[in-house]
């Protein structure tokens, strides 16, 4: 009886409508292989996932599911994908405004985590539970799907996958949006399950590749590009940054751009910000770092004027207090901003072009753009090597094109203040060193920045300040940058 799970002998696979996605593909999955899938932006990486899943026409060749058996006819039956985002008949970030994950009630028309693991899955309350313990969101489980964090999104996708007792799982890069800690957390997570049985494909960045992978393949302009055992595989090596920042640089005299001062933050019996004090100014190059959970979100919020707590707290951006006669979009007009959460809500059919010229109107939504405005984004679409994108269905583009085009749009209004929330998940290094180079030679002096990330390597070299956070409450003097 042979081994082989998963079988392409120069398989060419095609999208619906006919283009061809993967030309000529040769890979073999056996029993007992956990592959780990890399590559730069666009190599592919998503789409293989999708091909795993039989979404994709067979074109040419060989393509053979022997671990699909009956009942399953097909291997979406068997096979389960975690990606970037929920969005399912279970739960749509289409029916949800972002502002809402912000509010003190739970929506109306959502489900808790409880109800989104239990629906469809054939598994009793006990074994529900066991797993949410296990993935680490057992106590969340009367909670709010749509006010979960990044990070607890990804553990209740793993989890529900789970609970479908699949035959192969495949999970599309799931440590991003995880500081240190929750990487290795997830990390040894996923190689306990490795090691009772669990069949599993991880897509990830090639330094994030796991200890317990047993092989790699990699993946380049929709081809492989190498494939073998992860001992003969050469990993890179990004040498991490070591400057340290300088929290207590000279005093400036210039403009407050955000000042907070004693702002706190209560979801009922949980708090989510303590007396947070912070005042960044116009120039200013800042570090916003801390675990999962510890508030960076909850204050940006406040500062992009999405969360309603911002009213009772002393926060003023660019002079003004909320609640003395501006609007959320006088706020938002004069900043940009990128983030995990912000891109689950670009839900409507657009091009790249369109998607990036929303920030120039500060919605979801596509807008017709005028002649200069057009230019624009062609501008930073060349620069940031997406101009083969340009017209392309926003959906249709890779976790990082899409996370690029979403740069883009932060930038091209020129914004007084640029707020970059985690701007490079789904990243390669070449684009990374792309953008921080863009981002090093091109900010005016007069633009304040606020960097978002739990990988330092991953901060411009004009980062010279940090405020970081841990459990609501500001973080006493920094330490040395590369010992965060």
């Amino acid at each position: 009886m042979t081994d082989e799970l998963i079988r392409f002998d120069s398989a060419t696979f095609a999208r619906p409508g006919g283009a061809v996605a993967f030309a000529e593909m040769s890979w073999t999955l056996h029993t007992g292989q956990t592959w780990a899938v890399v590559g730069s932006v666009g190599s592919g990486k998503s789409t293989f996932a999708e091909v795993l899943l039989g979404r994709f026409a067979l074109r040419g060749g060989i393509a053979k599911w022997p671990l699909v058996q009956p009942p399953a006819q097909f291997p979406a039956e068997v096979v389960k994908l975690v990606g970037f985002k929920e969005e399912s008949r279970l739960f749509s970030y289409r029916s949800h405004y972002y502002q809402e994950r912000f509010n003190f009630s739970d929506p109306l028309d959502d489900i808790t985590l409880g109800a989104f693991l239990r629906t469809g899955v054939a598994a009793d309350d006990e074994t529900v539970r066991a797993t949410a313990d296990r993935l680490g969101v057992g106590s969340l489980l009367e909670k709010s799907f749509l006010t979960l964090s990044n990070g607890q999104v990804r553990r209740a996708r793993i989890a529900r996958a789970l609970l479908t007792q699949p035959q192969l799982l495949v999970l599309d890069d799931p440590f991003m949006g995880l500081d240190v800690a929750g990487r290795t957390e997830v990390e040894k997570l996923l190689g306990d399950l490795v090691n009772s049985g669990t069949r599993l494909l991880l897509i990830c960045r090639p330094e994030a590749v796991p200890g317990w992978a047993t092989h790699v393949l990699e993946l380049d302009a929709m081809a492989v590009r190498w494939s073998g055992k992860i001992e003969d595989w050469v990993r890179p090596n990004n040498e991490p940054r070591s400057a340290a920042f300088l929290r207590n640089a000279a005093q400036q005299h210039s403009a407050p751009v955000i000042e907070l001062e004693n702002v706190t933050v209560k979801y009922g019996a949980v708090t989510a910000l303590e007396n947070v004090s912070w005042t960044a100014r116009t120039g200013d190059r800042w570090a916003l770092l801390g675990p999962n959970g510890s508030g960076k979100t909850t204050l940006l919020s406040l500062v992009c004027g999405d969360h309603p707590q911002a009213y009772g707290n002393a926060v003023r951006v660019f002079g003004r207090q909320r609640g003395t006669g501006e609007s959320i979009w006088d706020v938002k007009k004069r900043l940009g901003l990128v983030s995990p959460e912000l891109h689950l809500y670009f839900t409507l059919p657009m091009t790249a072009r369109e998607a990036a010229g929303t920030g120039f109107y500060d919605v979801v939504a596509p807008r017709r753009l005028t002649a200069e405005q057009g230019a624009l984004v062609e501008r930073f679409f060349r620069e940031f090597h997406l101009a083969d994108v340009l017209n392309e269905p926003f959906a249709r583009l890779s976790t990082g094109q899409q996370r690029l085009v979403l740069l883009v749009r932060a930038m091209v209004k020129s914004p007084e203040l640029l707020i970059l929330d985690e701007p490079f998940q789904g990243l390669d290094e070449s684009h990374r060193v792309v953008v921080k180079s863009w981002l090093d030679a091109n900010l005016r002096p007069d633009q304040t920045l606020v960097f978002v990330t739990h990988h330092l390597d991953e901060l411009p070299a004009c980062v010279d300040r940090v405020l970081e956070l841990e459990r609501g409450r500001v973080v006493g003097p920094s330490p040395p940058l590369g010992s965060v």
